[in-house]
């Protein structure tokens, strides 16, 4: 959420920054600002007529007193009622308005995102490569079809060396976080309403996600969790930074067909993915931000695989977020990279949502925390990436050499059988 205090004091500025990623006819700031009026202008009312009947309760009561006071109370009822309404109105405009861009962050869409970084080379093949759902189904690590039976379209399971390869993943990503001084969380998969607003997935969000009869939802990304975990408290400044990493199941309806190329499981309802994610005081977001770059970056180059990383462009950020890379992995059967992580700076915006502060050590006032998150990383794209840049002429894929010593005996090729 936006402080109302700094759009009322930049007006032009806030409008001109959220305009890189909304159409003109989707930004109102003059009635939010109007409401904020409306709003402060009723509170003012209501405290004036708390105060007066406050004066008559210490004064012996008379008949005009009573009558007074009983109008007072009409009164103050009807106007909690109206400030009620404009409450709600209000926050449901606040919560609905994105992050304001980063100012190195261009304006426009998908379409003006902006390579930065690339790592490796495009693989070259002296023979005809195969995909990667031909590549698993040959090897019988993947069963698409009996995932169709139980589930229906978008689901995959996991067979054999495909379980273990997926399972390498995990421990290497859990291991390499470890290492780097992020604190391992696992956590509920189902979270409330009151969460998924404080995270920002919601009001927007909403469809894209699976709802219980009990109006809980299946968890997105593990950022939704990880941005909860400091909801409502006030930390000591010592305590920061937090760095955590968390593991979970992502579920997404992914509404609408699916693409041809985007078989098997490029997309998907169902996948793993561990979540990097920073608590930081205000003036270290930014290197936070730096650092877990570096860290998603270094655990795909660890794995060997030509990847890229660019920088979205505003149309493109989730709402939450004022800057955000994505790192693309090569996938080779379609020609395109594809996104196996998404590291992103929020600054204030989701802990003002949560309530998320810290005690200033030196001036004894709470301030609003910053918080960051990165996929460090999503495995659903990066199975397909490895199958298929790394096979061979006999239809074998060679597993990268980090994930060996995840793997039974060491590992090293996933044979034709």
């Amino acid at each position: 959420m936006l402080d109302i205090k700094y759009i009322r004091d930049n007006e032009a500025k806030v409008k001109t920054a959220l305009l890189k990623r909304l159409a003109p006819e989707d930004l109102d700031l003059a009635s939010i600002l109007a409401l904020d009026d409306e709003r402060k202008e009723a509170i003012k009312k209501v405290e004036e007529l708390k105060s007066e009947r406050n004066k008559f309760s210490k004064t012996k009561p008379d008949a005009a007193t009573i009558a007074r006071m009983k109008s007072l109370g009409e009164e103050i009822a009807a106007l909690d009622r109206s400030l009620a309404k404009i409450e709600l109105e209000f926050s449901a405009k606040m919560l609905a308005l994105p992050n304001i861009p980063a100012d190195d962050v261009v304006a426009g869409g998908k379409e003006n995102n902006q390579v930065i970084y690339t790592f490796g080379e495009l693989p070259k093949f002296t023979f005809m490569p195969k995909d990667h759902v031909e590549l698993a189904t040959s090897l019988d690590i993947i069963d698409y079809e009996r995932a169709a039976k139980m589930s229906g379209s978008g689901f995959w399971i996991y067979k054999g060396v495909g379980a273990l390869l997926e399972w390498a993943l995990l421990n290497y990503f859990i291991d390499f976080h470890t290492q780097n001084g992020y604190t391992f969380i696992i956590p509920p998969f189902l979270l409330n309403e009151a969460s998924a607003t404080a995270s920002g997935h919601l009001p927007k969000f909403r469809d894209d996600l699976f709802w219980t009869e009990d109006k809980l939802c299946l968890n997105a990304t593990s950022e939704m969790m990880l941005g909860n975990y400091h909801r409502d408290e006030i930390l000591t400044e010592a305590e920061l930074p937090h760095k955590y990493f968390a593991y979970s199941p992502c579920f997404r309806r992914e509404a609408g067909s699916y693409r041809k190329e985007e078989r098997g499981m490029i997309r998907g309802h169902q996948f793993n993915k561990v979540e990097m994610f920073q608590y930081t005081k205000p003036e270290e977001s930014w290197s936070a931000f730096s650092d877990m770059r570096s860290q998603a970056e270094k655990l795909l180059a660890g794995l060997g695989l030509h990847f890229q990383t660019s920088q979205l462009a505003a149309g493109d950020c989730s709402a939450a977020m004022v800057k955000t890379l994505d790192l693309e992995v090569w996938i080779p059967s379609m020609g395109i990279y594809k996104e196996v992580s998404s590291v992103s700076n929020a600054l204030d915006y989701q802990c003002r949502r949560g309530v998320m502060r810290f005690k200033n050590k030196e001036t004894g006032k709470t301030e609003f925390m910053h918080t960051l998150n990165g996929s460090g990383l999503a495995t659903s794209r990066l199975l397909p990436a490895i199958l298929e840049q790394f096979q061979q002429a006999d239809g074998s894929v060679i597993i990268p050499e980090v994930l060996r010593r995840f793997m039974p005996n060491n590992l090293a090729v996933i044979a034709v059988k």
